[in-house]
């Protein structure tokens, strides 16, 4: 299926993709490359919400379709919908997502066939993990199982056909809860399912002046954190907010600064004004209901032209900056916590921003109770050669390993890598820069 010498063969994925309903979308293109390479089997992975497994999805025939509870272990079933989570091991899946390289297993009687849980593929079956990414964003893996060894040809259109399919799932993702539900190995709380709500599609972002990556651990039970972000022409508008307290109470607050705070940015009011705005909000909301409820919030205005980013401290934790190998405390002024006082005032800080920096923001919930015996300097000196998809996981699995794997708090961060140069463009193959990717493990 070479899409130079062969032009209608990205036709035909598109094609397959539109013709068949959201639920199938992935299918159809999976099954189209399938006939052109004449696979043995082809697999969407698609990444769970947890950020340590991927999730395969099936449809399962009606003679096979189990209950819930005689699911195999590790296996959830909704109805005739199945998702098997594949946590991460270091191994090769790992490793293909983490450096965002196309991975060829050689034959090997003892792997298992993907297409047929349980057996054992042809003894001349290669398999081939191509990450299925969109501007740094790792969606999952387009797994093949191939007849023969494939050459550069093969894998290039391999690489471009998980490519498309990043887009597919992305668009086809808004119209069911079929992926959702398979990238949710933990049940939701309602308080979670509204903070879900409130965070960006993607949780990363490539530029070619930047490299942006949040995350917000745990995902699954408690409510208050966000972050958010929002890339114009030439503006990345960034931002981290925690609200007061747990459960469904934090959860409306967040829900009501954020819908501010993107109301009053998407009118083009300056930084201070949208602090201002989202303050009367809440103070507002508070009177309304006879009930405390403000957020404290670290907001950001970066001008991608001269790298020099506006940064708002409305009664959060200081953000930290590497340069040059360094770790500092970035040196704000606290203003008072947003809906707090009807008519605070908030200051503006300028931080020019250097190539090769690197920021972090973070909630409390890094430095709270257990979370605090970790050293976050020391930790964050160390990811420097990840990739912010990669550094913000690390981060959070060192806050879990020294707080026993339970959280009192939200732990949220967001971290923004600096490269310059505005206006040109990035280097990408497949959905990401690889010169950008982490080493492998």
């Amino acid at each position: 299926m070479d899409m130079v010498r062969e032009p209608r063969a990205l036709d035909r994925v598109l094609d397959a993709a539109e013709d068949a309903s959201p639920v199938q979308a992935v299918e159809a293109v999976t099954r189209e490359l399938l006939a052109s390479l004449s696979a043995v089997s082809s697999s969407f992975l698609v990444a769970d919400l947890s950020g340590r497994a991927l999730v395969r999805l099936a449809f399962t025939s009606a003679a096979d379709a189990l209950t819930t509870e005689e699911s195999p272990e590790g296996e959830r079933r909704d109805e005739r919908e199945s998702a098997a989570v594949l946590p991460f091991d270091g191994g090769p899946a790992e490793q293909s997502l983490r450096t965002q390289t196309v991975t060829v297993l050689p034959p090997d009687p003892a792997r298992p066939d993907p297409a047929t849980p349980g057996t054992r593929p042809a003894a001349a079956s290669w398999t081939v993990l191509a990450p299925v990414t969109e501007r740094g964003e790792a969606l999952g893996l387009l797994e093949m199982v191939l007849r023969r060894e494939p050459d550069d040809a093969v894998l290039r259109d391999i690489r471009r056909v998980a490519h498309v399919l990043a887009f597919v799932v992305i668009a086809n993702r808004r119209h069911t809860d079929l992926f959702e539900w398979g990238q949710r190995s933990t049940p939701f709380s309602l308080p979670a399912e509204i903070q879900r709500r409130l965070l960006p599609a993607a949780f990363t972002c490539e530029g070619g002046a930047f490299t942006l990556a949040a995350w917000l651990e745990p995902a699954a039970s408690v409510g208050g954190d966000t972050f958010d972000y929002s890339v114009a022409r030439d503006v990345l508008h960034l931002s981290v907010t925690d609200a007061m307290g747990h459960g469904i109470d934090s959860a409306l607050t967040a829900t009501l600064c954020v819908g501010s705070l993107r109301n009053s940015r998407r009118l083009g009011s300056s930084l201070l004004d949208q602090a201002a705005a989202a303050n009367s909000a809440l103070v507002e909301h508070a009177t309304t209901v006879d009930a405390d409820g403000f957020a404290t919030g670290l907001l950001g205005r970066l001008d991608l032209i001269t790298g020099r980013l506006a940064l708002v401290n409305a009664g959060h934790v200081t953000p930290y900056l590497i340069r040059d190998g360094t770790v500092t405390d970035v040196d704000l002024p606290v203003d008072v916590p947003l809906g707090l006082f009807a008519g605070s005032t908030y200051r503006s800080t300028d931080l020019d921003l250097r190539a090769g920096d690197r920021l972090l923001m973070v909630t409390d919930g890094m430095l709270e109770r257990k979370a605090a015996e970790l050293d976050l300097t020391a930790a964050l000196a160390t990811t420097r050669a990840l990739h912010p998809r990669e550094a913000t996981r690390f981060l959070a699995d060192s806050v879990l390993q020294v707080s026993g794997e339970v959280l009192a708090d939200d732990a949220t961060m967001l971290i923004l890598d600096w490269h310059g140069r505005h206006h040109r463009d990035r280097s990408s193959i497949g959905g990401a820069d690889p010169a950008r990717a982490s080493d492998a493990d």
